[in-house]
């Protein structure tokens, strides 16, 4: 099949990704009116991330009840489509040809379709073995949280049993539980951080229940194993390394956008988070083209992602009635120990983001930071963060000083000290 035989159509919005984000998008631009609603993903079932999540924990900020992850995709599932939004799976987006035309490959082969406006909710990952630069052999074994859940949950395959699982932050306990699950053991916990990074109260409930070690400031360095893993190593900060016997590991964490597809527009980079750029409206620097959830700030819960498809609804709606395409005009950059920050780009005297305020990231914990908001040498904001900040976990930012800011300035830089 040529290009010409492709099938073109046209729809008003297309939303490209089937998790909570996009679900929530869809659901209330289509309850509000918009006739032609297209929802994508190419996973061959709707729900993202939660649908092989099998603990509880979610729905309990967008829908104020608590759910497991199955639970939960099914209920934002039924919603959008009960609000009118048309939902394909197996349907896999592999390139543009045009700025709001996308070309797909499916069942029902080739198609190009246009939108008056495209919804990135791609989502996030986590970094396997080989982006972590772990070297060694190549066993079987080695697996990330999520492809532990689909094997576990999913798939019901055996994932061994002694495990030790890389990292220590929420996915992390959840990988605990998926193991017990599947009959493994949890022999140890590492992380390169000094603590754990989850609340105390499930830190020691979990290791209570499941007596698994916790080791602290090391990383691991080599897997051994032919066939099957059967050990890896861990040099601790001091120097000093040590081996444990394993027959699975699970690196759990360290998120980074599915960002291909907006790369492969041309679409700006932020380079903390590594995903579009966007504004508070979740506007990219693509006309037409919005972005939301985990896409932008890899990696918040499932709820979180879904309030953010609901609050992108608005400004979607805005651009289908014709209001000129404005991003906001002023970059917002971070600096060490910061990671990144999002919305990265603001508008003076613009809507707020989301909750009226900022979402955070730090490479380690702070105690009770002073966080300074600055442009051209001038200090927009100050102040001190009420709590220790922990790395894989939110900190937010009021974001009350946007409109202090000068649209005609340089960029926003964010400290904290």
């Amino acid at each position: 099949m040529t290009p010409t035989d492709r099938i073109h159509r046209t729809v008003d919005v297309l939303v490209i990704g089937a998790g909570p984000a996009g679900l929530a998008v869809a659901a209330r631009l289509a309850a509000a009116g918009v006739e032609r609603v297209e929802v994508l993903d190419r996973e061959q079932r709707a729900g993202g991330i939660p649908r092989h999540c099998h603990h509880t924990g979610f729905g309990l900020r967008d829908l104020r009840r608590m759910m497991t992850g199955p639970d939960y995709a099914r209920h934002h599932i039924a919603a959008a489509v009960r609000a009118g939004a048309v939902l394909r799976t197996g349907v896999t987006a592999t390139g543009w040809a045009g700025p709001r035309t996308v070309d797909l490959t499916g069942p029902a082969g080739l198609e190009r379709i246009t939108a008056t406006a495209v919804v990135l909710a791609t989502g996030a990952r986590e970094r396997p073995r080989s982006a972590r630069l772990v070297p060694g052999t190549r066993p079987a074994g080695v697996l990330t949280t999520g492809q532990l859940q689909q094997a576990v949950h999913l798939h019901g395959q055996d994932v061994g049993r002694r495990a030790v699982i890389v990292g220590a932050e929420p996915v992390s306990y959840s990988a605990v539980a998926t193991l017990r699950q599947a009959g493994a053991e949890v022999v140890a916990m590492v992380t390169d951080q000094p603590r754990h990074q989850i609340h105390p109260a499930r830190h020691f409930g979990t290791r209570l229940r499941h007596g698994f070690p916790l080791v602290t400031d090391a990383t691991v360095t080599e897997l051994t194993g032919s066939g099957r893993l059967e050990s890896l190593r861990l040099r601790h900060r001091d120097g000093r390394t040590a081996a444990v016997g394993c027959d699975t590991v699970v690196f759990t964490g360290d998120w980074i956008p599915d960002h291909e597809l907006a790369r492969s527009a041309g679409i700006a980079l932020d380079p903390g988070t590594r995903g579009p750029a966007a504004d508070a409206e979740f506007r990219t620097g693509q006309p037409g083209v919005f972005a939301v959830g985990n896409l932008l700030h890899p990696v918040e819960t499932a709820d979180i992602a879904a309030l953010d498809g609901r609050c992108a609804a608005g400004p979607v709606l805005r651009h289908l009635a014709g209001r000129p395409w404005a991003p906001g005009p002023l970059p917002v950059r971070v600096e060490a120990p910061l990671l990144w920050v999002w919305p990265n780009r603001v508008a003076p005297h613009g809507p707020p983001p989301p909750r009226g305020r900022l979402i955070l990231r730090t490479a380690g914990f702070l105690t009770r930071p002073v966080l300074t908001v600055s442009q051209d040498g001038r200090t927009l904001h100050r102040g001190r963060l009420p709590r220790t900040v922990a790395p894989n976990r939110p900190c937010h930012l009021s974001a009350d000083w946007i409109d202090r800011a000068d649209a005609h300035g340089g960029p926003v830089r964010i400290t904290a000290g």
